[in-house]
Order: structure tokens, then C-alpha cells, then sequence
């Protein structure tokens, strides 16, 4: 799912950096899509007490209804999360600010939350041989 993030001008202005958007929402509107569309009847009936709940591929005349439903659904809770996830920012930005400033982030992360970085026993060439440690200089 990154490959649609590296080519989308839109998502890279996005800072994604754990890939929830591609984990969660991207494969959650298309599973439930899918589910629109090829929900069987018979198995639907065990789990939903609603009647002719079927995917499009075993629709009748209201072929596409449930897929129409899956689609409704997904843009419900894509308002939903756009509403909540605004007014908790402007709640959160009243009392600090969101963003560091311009002077901060040139600093650099680290040193602004006065962290100290640590550098990795493998990287500082611990447990290798003499002509690996050559190799990292």
C-alpha cells in the first residue's frame, strides 16, 4: 500500500509515519467494499438479522444496495474521524502549540526534547570482524 503513498502528490504531503492511513483505512474501505460485493446470502443470514442482505454479485433488482451501504458507511466514519480529530487538535492547540517553531526545527528534534541520540552496538561495529569494521571505516 506505500506504493500508492510514494505516487500520490496528495498523500505525501500527509506526515503518515506509522502508515496508519494505508494499514487501517485504505484496506478497511476496500475489504468492506468487497464485502458489499460479494456478501453470500446464506452466510450473511447467520450474522445479520436484516433480510436479503446480499453482495452485489448475488444481488436481484437492488443488486448493488449492499455494496451502496458499505460505501455510505465508509464515508460516514471518514466525516466522522475529520470532525473528532479537528475540534481534539484545536482543543490540544489552546493549551501548546501543534507545530515547533521554525527555529526548533531547525535545531533539530532531539536536542529541542533535549534527547541524546544512541548509537547501536552493530552500527558502532561490536561483534564483527576486523575486515567488516574496515568496511563501515
Amino acid at each position: 500500500m506505500m506504493v500508492v503513498h510514494k505516487r500520490s502528490a496528495l498523500l505525501q504531503k500527509v506526515d503518515d509515519t506509522l502508515g496508519v492511513f494505508h494499514t487501517h483505512a485504505l484496506t478497511g474501505f476496500l475489504s468492506g467494499t468487497t464485502t458489499g460485493l460479494f456478501a453470500e446470502p446464506t452466510l450473511s443470514s447467520l450474522f445479520l438479522s436484516v433480510t436479503n442482505s446480499r453482495g452485489a454479485v448475488y444481488g436481484h433488482a437492488a443488486s448493488g444496495a449492499q455494496f451502496m451501504k458499505q460505501v455510505a458507511g465508509a464515508g460516514f466514519i471518514v466525516g466522522w474521524n475529520a470532525v473528532v480529530t479537528t475540534a481534539i487538535c484545536v482543543l490540544i492547540r489552546v493549551v501548546i502549540p501543534l507545530r515547533m517553531t521554525e527555529e526548533q526545527l531547525m535545531t533539530g528534534d532531539d536536542a529541542v526534547h533535549g534527547e541524546e541520540e544512541t548509537g547501536l552496538a552493530w552500527y558502532e561495529g561490536a561483534g564483527l570482524g576486523k575486515a567488516e569494521q574496515r568496511e563501515l571505516g
